[in-house]
């Protein structure tokens, strides 16, 4: 026999194109196969330990035995739909809208897309429209309707009820010059200029959404009064303001919620992954009358939702996240993480720029003529892997090394990660 064998990963990974279909989605040029996790590390089939620098669905870290032990408890008493009354679950959005303070009632669902979804219909039964404005870089979730708003170039009309607006930022904007109150107002006009324009062709008006740190769209710095003009100018035209928290919430940002870190007060909050520490659980919450005027229209149900499990794994996230102190923590270690790669900037070739909140970081790569430099950035992503960190890229143009590790985050971990970026662009460029 002539040439090499396959290694197992090799063989798995052709098992998983017969069993997927070919174009699933994976991380890296050299497919990870991931075993096992505890806390922020990650372990390989071959054993390998991985800082995981990316993952929010355990935001508590992985494997968390607490988390552990409440699935294991309540599966192991009863686990069943939500057309029996639970204890859990309503302990849950009594926690939850309790800790949002903006909202009073909960439904629940089983992913962020769901959530979204729901978000929307709740605005377009309150307001008695169906045009929806997003930002033109944004991922809000992938069925056909909530899909409609991943990005979707400003002015395009492909979609008659939905239109997008350039994301607010200052590293690029809307006009050269531009900056403070200016720059807030040029945003904002483009955003009454959406609204007008669905409200002139009949689809009227129902809502905003945006996640309140702009996560997809590359963690850019929002011009000053943005947030507050944009609300403004949403109410006075009829409409509400639905604040995605998938992954601005649950304290990433070193606060319970992304419209705190912002200065936003919305509608309708959606939040989603990290809630559930890996069980699929998200939810969507507002004033009860917006509730209630959507379960008396659509009598929704999901089989999954609502249910004793998704209740008592829900509330031991939420103990764990205060318990624990993880929100400090976030905001701490990651306002030093971030100082430390601001310190990079005019040192780090092609670094242009270093942003976010909390535990969610952005650094920027451009080229030598300043355009996004994607390829630079996926390459480091690669050889972080290679040094046991694991990152993604993110970011408008892609080329933004994205760090949003589970809040169980320890300092020496974050140095030891700063220690391989350094190594990692240095070795790029030698």
């Amino acid at each position: 026999m002539t040439g090499t064998s396959k290694t197992p990963d090799a063989d798995l990974l052709a098992r998983r194109d017969l069993a997927f279909g070919k174009g699933a989605k994976l991380f890296y040029d050299t497919p990870l196969h991931l075993v096992r996790g505890a806390g922020a590390h990650v372990f390989a089939a071959d054993g390998r330990r991985y800082v995981d620098m990316y993952n929010n669905v355990p935001c508590v870290g992985h494997a968390h035995p607490r988390i552990v032990e409440a699935m294991a408890r309540q599966q192991a008493a009863l686990n069943t739909h939500s057309r029996y009354l639970s204890e859990p679950a309503i302990a849950l959005a009594e926690r939850l809208t309790g800790l949002q303070r903006v909202t009073q009632s909960a439904i629940f669902s089983c992913s962020g897309t769901e959530a979204i979804e729901i978000a929307i219909r709740i605005a377009r039964i309150a307001t008695g429209a169906g045009g929806i404005v997003c930002t033109d870089h944004t991922y809000h979730g992938n069925n056909m309707l909530v899909g409609a708003l991943t990005n979707l170039p400003a002015g395009d009309t492909r979609h008659p009820d939905v239109r997008s607006i350039p994301f607010p930022e200052t590293l690029r904007p809307l006009a050269p010059g531009l900056t403070g109150e200016a720059l807030a107002d040029a945003y904002i006009a483009r955003l009454i200029a959406a609204i007008d324009e669905l409200k002139a062709s009949g689809a009227g008006f129902a809502a905003l959404i945006l996640c309140p740190i702009l996560a997809n769209e590359g963690l850019p710095d929002i011009p000053q009064g943005f947030m507050a003009k944009a609300a403004a100018a949403v109410r006075a035209a009829g409409g509400l303001i639905i604040a995605d928290e998938v992954q601005a919430g649950y304290g990433r940002t070193g606060q319970w919620w992304g419209y705190d870190a912002v200065g936003l007060v919305p509608d309708i909050v959606v939040t989603g992954k990290p809630m559930g520490a890996g069980l699929p659980l998200a939810a969507t919450t507002a004033k009860r009358d917006l509730v209630e005027a959507f379960r008396g229209e659509t009598r929704y149900f999901n089989t999954f939702a609502a249910s004793p499990l998704q209740g008592a794994v829900g509330l031991a996230v939420i103990e764990v996240l205060e318990s624990e102190g993880l929100i400090e923590r976030a905001r701490v270690l990651g306002a030093e993480l971030k100082a430390a790669l601001r310190q990079r900037l005019g040192h780090w070739p092609g670094l242009a720029d270093v942003r976010g909140l909390g535990l969610f970081l952005a650094a920027e790569f451009v080229d030598s003529d300043g355009a996004p430099d994607t390829a630079q950035a996926f390459e480091l992503v690669c050889a972080l892997r290679d040094k046991g960190f694991l990152t993604s890229i993110d970011g408008a143009f892609n080329n933004c090394v994205k760090m949003r590790p589970p809040l169980a985050l320890q300092r020496a971990d974050a140095l030891a990660f700063l220690d391989a970026f350094d190594r990692a662009v240095a070795e790029r460029h030698a």
